[in-house]
């Protein structure tokens, strides 16, 4: 099991992003949230993984924090639950906010992420609700956005990530309209997911 890893941050493609560790390059998909707090390309990063082995292969998922990923830990255990709609969970809600929603049972906040559905969200909260808590502290890190200059194609990232993230391009544009030109990725991102939370 790969529990951490701490390299290179080589390439960021929203949620995807590349490490390199000791000349090999790993391809770990990560949170928003993550995302938001990933120094800039060519610097050192740190991450808490998990390893999910598949017959079609295996995949590596990062995380700041060791809420985060034992967040995602319980979200992929939920029937119904997998590891693309966690990271979809955890892009649109923070720990935190997660907590909080399994504890007093607000499915209408579960259900604004793309692939919850009514049923889906009330099952999460049923079978969270003695789990989510035990695992997280009472208090989790602020998520900022990471700082510098958007890239001439930090549109067409935002659009991407936002498709990865399960919205369709009808609702990743409509979110993105209002957006001011020079607006970041990772800022961008974070400002459409807020939009579309809202929706």
């Amino acid at each position: 099991m790969i529990g951490r890893l701490t390299g290179t941050l080589l390439e960021k493609n929203p949620p995807q992003i590349l490490v390199d560790v000791g000349g090999i390059g790993y391809e770990v998909d990560v949170p928003m949230s993550t995302f938001y707090q990933l120094p800039a390309i060519g610097q050192s990063v740190t991450l808490r993984t998990h390893l999910a082995v598949r017959e079609d292969g295996h995949f590596l998922y990062g995380f700041f924090s060791d809420e985060e990923r034992a967040a995602f830990r319980q979200l992929i255990k939920v029937s119904g639950i997998g590891a693309r709609t966690a990271l979809a969970v955890l892009s649109g809600l923070s720990v935190n906010d997660l907590a909080q929603a399994v504890a007093l049972q607000e499915t209408g906040r579960i259900v604004k992420v793309p692939g919850i559905g009514k049923k889906t969200a009330e099952r999460l909260v049923l079978e969270l609700k003695d789990k989510l808590g035990k695992a997280l502290p009472a208090t989790g890190a602020t998520v900022t956005a990471a700082a510098g200059a958007a890239p001439a194609d930090a549109h067409s990232d935002i659009l991407n990530a936002l498709l990865a993230l399960g919205y369709n391009e009808k609702e990743a544009l409509r979110a993105m309209k209002d957006l001011a030109p020079d607006t970041g990725v990772s800022a961008g991102i974070r400002e459409a997911l807020k939009l579309l939370a809202k929706v």
